[in-house]
């Protein structure tokens, strides 16, 4: 029976704060370069920068604009200074794996089928149980909110519509769950699940063939049935590390 009381107060789903990328500043220029060629594997772990006075040239930034910038990627963890010694490339098991920028990054660089496993992974272990929780605890108001993105995804006429649809479809889930912990951590990786999304999309033979999926976990939750939302969105997940899965062989 569909619930229509609100036992507790909704929790709006918070963006995740705009990158220093995003930002138009020289220093902002220093990281999104910096960043990126370490991400890539253009400046490997170990290896040391290029003098300040020549990196600075390079970027054609001013010094001030690129200790700036260093001290960003530094906090990002993939960069170290020492004195007499210069600016070197962290190992990779020091970088912040979950920083918004590095996330964008390894998606916009096409993320390697490694790194595809590992992001199936995290969602295996945070969704299902969400889509369990959001079929006990959610709102009529949140339920609504699943309704019209699911809408938004069965009315979208191409994939760029599709992927922002989607992305609602699971932001609303979580916000479903009334838990801001779980909110919390889904938001950490929001960037890159936009290009999962739309990646598994385009790899299937339509970029609706997961809408019945959706269907199913909007029916559980709309029904108020955990262990049916758990089992439609682990579906659905599996079904994404498929797709994402023939897209990285297809490129290696």
């Amino acid at each position: 029976m569909t619930k229509r009381s609100a036992p507790s107060p909704r929790i709006p789903l918070r963006r995740p704060s705009a990158s220093i990328t995003s930002s138009r500043s020289l220093y902002g220029h220093v990281v999104h370069e910096l960043g990126r060629r370490i991400i890539e594997g253009g400046i490997k772990p170990g290896e040391l920068l290029p003098r300040e006075e020549l990196l600075a040239e390079e970027l054609r930034v001013s010094r001030t604009a690129l200790r700036e910038g260093m001290k960003v990627l530094s906090a990002k963890g993939l960069v170290e200074s020492r004195p007499k010694v210069g600016t070197r490339v962290r190992d990779a098991r020091a970088w912040h794996q979950l920083d918004a920028d590095i996330l964008a990054w390894r998606c916009e660089l096409m993320p390697t089928e490694d790194f595809v496993r590992k992001l199936a992974d995290m969602r295996e272990v945070i969704e299902p149980s969400a889509a369990a929780a959001a079929a006990k605890y959610r709102t009529y108001e949140q339920l609504q909110s699943i309704e019209q993105a699911y809408a938004a995804m069965e009315a979208a006429i191409d994939l760029d519509e599709w992927t922002d649809a989607d992305l609602a479809f699971h932001e609303a889930v979580l916000s479903a769950t009334n838990n801001e912990l779980m909110v919390s951590l889904f938001s950490v990786i929001e960037s890159a699940l936009a290009t999962f999304f739309a990646l598994s999309a385009r790899t299937a033979r339509n970029f609706k063939d997961a809408l019945p999926l959706h269907g199913e976990v909007l029916d559980a939750i709309r029904r108020s049935e955990p262990d049916a939302a758990r089992r439609a969105m682990l579906a659905m997940v599996e079904e994404s590390r498929t797709n994402m899965q023939k897209a990285s062989s297809a490129r290696g």
